[in-house]
């Protein structure tokens, strides 16, 4: 796997010494990926991200994994904020209304495994911006092909399930129900239902029974290790 360095200075220690325990897509809304690499690479915006890929499948690395890049901003999910020091970011080169290009999503794919494994997170780990911050952010929207990732076990999709209370489950699964049924739904169905409108339906209830049963939060808090992971960049 190629991965060009393309270094910000955007960046600080994760704080606490916490390890990552998610990985967060973002798209970048830019008119290319230049353009985004220079935002990000630009000491004035404070914005960064560890990773960004370009439509055509490039790989470039923004933030080193052991640092804090600034790409989460305020949220929280599973009852945790700060998801800067918990996570790795990784920007998709995308303007939100159109659909992922394949070559973006083979590298997006590629990355995943690798930082997966390296990192022994599960699938449920990589999460969209728009699960922990759906009232700022609704990235990486509704045209993410988030069901073909789960089939290639990097992500999630749930089995629908018996009905049950929707922002109860919604909690277990790790949503922020503190903002509200309103915010939940909308980030649910950017992510599981993107075609779905209108007020909570028994689709929905099933399916996020099912996130909840198949996909409960972590109780558990992770720190960094003491010996570093493998250096990614190179054939694997």
């Amino acid at each position: 796997m190629e991965i060009e360095d393309r270094l910000s200075p955007n960046y600080n220690a994760r704080k606490g010494g916490l390890a990552p325990t998610s990985v967060v897509l973002h798209y970048t809304a830019m008119e290319s990926a230049e353009a985004a690499l220079e935002r990000l690479c630009d000491e004035a915006s404070e914005v960064s991200a560890h990773y960004l890929i370009s439509r055509e499948g490039a790989i470039f690395k923004l933030v080193d994994e052991t640092h804090r890049a600034w790409h989460a901003g305020e949220g929280r999910w599973a009852g945790r904020e700060d998801m800067n020091s918990r996570s790795i970011g990784i920007e998709l080169d995308n303007d939100g209304a159109c659909g992922f290009d394949e070559p973006l999503m083979e590298a997006l794919e590629r990355l995943l495994a690798d930082i997966l494994k390296r990192h022994a997170l599960p699938p449920k780990a990589v999460l969209a911006h728009s699960d922990f911050a759906p009232e700022r952010k609704a990235d990486p929207g509704r045209k993410f092909p988030w069901q073909r990732l789960a089939k290639k076990g990097l992500s999630v999709w749930p089995d629908a399930s018996l009905e049950g209370d929707f922002m109860r489950q919604a909690a277990s699964f790790g949503y922020p129900i503190e903002l509200g049924e309103k915010l939940v739904l909308e980030a649910f169905r950017q992510r599981f239902r993107p075609t779905a409108s209108g007020p909570i339906d028994p689709a929905d209830r099933a399916m996020m029974s099912g996130l909840a049963r198949q996909f409960p939060a972590d109780v558990t808090e992770r720190f960094a290790r003491r010996t570093p992971s493998r250096p990614i960049g190179l054939e694997s």
